[in-house]
């Protein structure tokens, strides 16, 4: 597996792969869509927990048959603005998701998310083509939410 960055939340520590292109050499090493779906299910319990008071009517995503909720606050680094995101869901496997997005997103700038053509790396994941269409549409849903938020961080 790709190299991992830890992210801290109080006393408890998490791995995750740094990019969208460690995940998806990731991906590419394991065999079958059920080792596949297990190591997205991982990501998504090596999620930091949310802030329980940040799951509100205006950070849950619509579109989603699972709920969804995303939360973003915007840093600014000398390369742009920065989102930083929180998120949660109550499918591990939504969560999981929750998880690639934020790793697609994380090193990018307010403008760059903007800019990213998400659906391609999902396709370089295989995940349009594994999803239900339920969780295809709370993927674009979540997708189109950051960006959202992207947009108004500029």
């Amino acid at each position: 597996m790709a190299a991992l960055y830890s992210v801290e939340c109080g006393t408890k520590r998490w791995f995750m792969p740094q990019n969208i292109d460690e995940l998806i050499s990731d991906f590419e090493l394991l065999d079958d869509w059920e080792d596949r779906y297990r190591h997205v299910i991982e990501l998504g319990r090596a999620l930091p927990p949310m802030n329980q008071a940040l799951k509100t009517a205006a950070t849950k995503v619509s579109g989603c048959a699972s709920q969804v909720w995303i939360y973003s606050t915007v840093h600014t680094t000398p390369r742009g603005n920065h989102l930083r995101l929180e998120g949660d869901s109550d499918a591990l496997i939504v969560k999981g998701l929750i998880a690639i997005v934020f790793i697609m997103f994380g090193p990018l700038t307010a403008h760059e998310i903007v800019e990213f053509d998400a659906l391609v790396q999902f396709k370089k994941l295989g995940l349009q083509d594994h999803l239900t269409p339920q969780r295809a549409n709370g993927l674009a849903s979540m997708v189109a939410r950051i960006k959202a938020d992207a947009l108004l961080a500029g």
